[in-house]
């Protein structure tokens, strides 16, 4: 029998995952009691690093290619936030998401009384509009989950930017739910329910999204005014749940793209049998039930041809590396066992530590093997 991560569609907010299962993954947990949230104020643990954090929000819009899952809405178009190192105390405080998107996801998980002002408001510790450093930084490529926005990986793209990287943070149009446009018009998850017959082609359709803004912010005329702080030869991606899938995709298809981590995400896209070009990757999940691994993560590893590791992490389930555990205990939804913040704080952890090292060229001992400072980390060795 085969095993599987939890690559599910998630159009959940706050640790909630509803029962909506990509083919062939296990289902969702029970929907919990309702929760009374109390909160007047979330916020996202403070970045560890040295820098400032900007953000700019862009919408691209790729004209030689249409619209994969709703071909009459025409070209394909995608909202990026782009993060980057900024001086000090400029700009103002950068919301956790729109309003609008914030009362999209807050519909469908009705069991949470919160208002969408107070998910929207959730403290990023990044700030629009701020005044960006000098220098020349490596970029990073972030995509969420299936069924999840964007906003879901802030706390990972806070963290790296603070330490000294440039992070492109990319909505799938028409695969998360409740996307704002510039236009005013919220797109809702067309996916969500009518997932195709090989989930891969989404894995392998993020790949085309995310080669599509490499295009974008190298090109000799950028689409964002920052784009000269992007160091072109140092790029990485990484993800969740079938964006962690999409980084191995992308890989195999776009040879920029020199690192990549996958965070708790089944290949539905199996990696290449011709492996990734001896380019290094990370594989981060939470432990399955009876010991069991995802058979996609055992043939993935063993066709995976350079540096890498395997790691797992105790007391986590499959939104642990997401913000989603932080923001649940906030407003009184207990975790797995491992905190929600805790549960941050190891992903924030290991991610940088991969790309400094693989990106910056800055040995991490962090990677070689398990840590006192992090007990719950186990390294696979198949």
């Amino acid at each position: 029998m085969t095993r599987f991560r939890r690559t599910a569609m998630a159009t959940a907010v706050l640790a909630l995952v509803l029962p909506l299962p990509i083919a062939g993954v296990a289902s969702a947990a029970p929907r919990p009691a309702p929760v009374a949230a109390t909160a007047t104020h979330l916020a996202l643990p403070r970045p560890t690093g040295t820098h400032a954090v900007g953000r700019e929000v862009l919408h691209l819009v790729d004209n030689s290619r249409r619209d994969p899952w709703v071909p009459s809405a025409g070209p394909r178009q995608l909202m990026v936030s782009m993060y980057y190192p900024a001086a000090p105390r400029t700009g103002t405080p950068a919301p956790y998401m729109t309003t609008e998107e914030a009362r999209g996801l807050l519909e469908k998980v009705p069991q949470v009384k919160l208002s969408p002002e107070v998910l929207s408001d959730t403290r990023t510790w990044a700030r629009s509009g701020a005044r960006p450093e000098h220098g020349r930084f490596p970029l990073v490529v972030l995509s969420p989950g299936f069924g999840m926005q964007r906003a879901t990986l802030t706390g990972l793209a806070t963290e790296l930017t603070s330490h000294g990287y440039v992070v492109a943070l990319v909505d799938h149009t028409y695969e998360n739910a409740d996307e704002t446009f510039p236009d005013g018009k919220t797109l809702p998850c067309t996916l969500c329910g009518h997932m195709p017959k090989d989930p891969g082609d989404i894995a392998r359709s993020r790949a085309e999204d995310a080669s599509f803004v490499l295009d974008e912010l190298t090109r000799h005329h950028p689409a964002w005014r920052y784009a000269r702080l992007i160091d072109k030869q140092r790029i990485g991606m990484a993800g969740h749940s079938i964006g962690g899938a999409a980084s191995a995709s992308t890989m195999a298809a776009d040879k920029r793209v020199r690192a990549g981590v996958d965070l708790d995400g089944t290949f539905v896209d199996p990696v290449p049998g011709s492996g990734l070009g001896g380019r290094p990757f990370l594989m981060v999940g939470h432990p399955l039930p009876g010991g069991h691994e995802d058979d996609s993560w055992t043939k993935g590893w063993s066709r995976l041809d350079g540096w890498k590791r395997w790691i797992t992490v105790a007391g986590t389930n499959h939104m642990s590396f997401t913000d989603l555990g932080v923001l649940a205990e906030q407003v009184g939804i207990p975790g797995p066992g491992t905190s929600g913040l805790r549960g941050e704080q190891i992903t924030r952890a290991y991610v940088a530590a991969f790309f400094d090292q693989h990106l910056k060229g800055e040995r991490q001992q962090l990677l070689d093997g398990p840590s006192p400072a992090y007990p719950e980390v186990t390294f696979h060795r198949p």
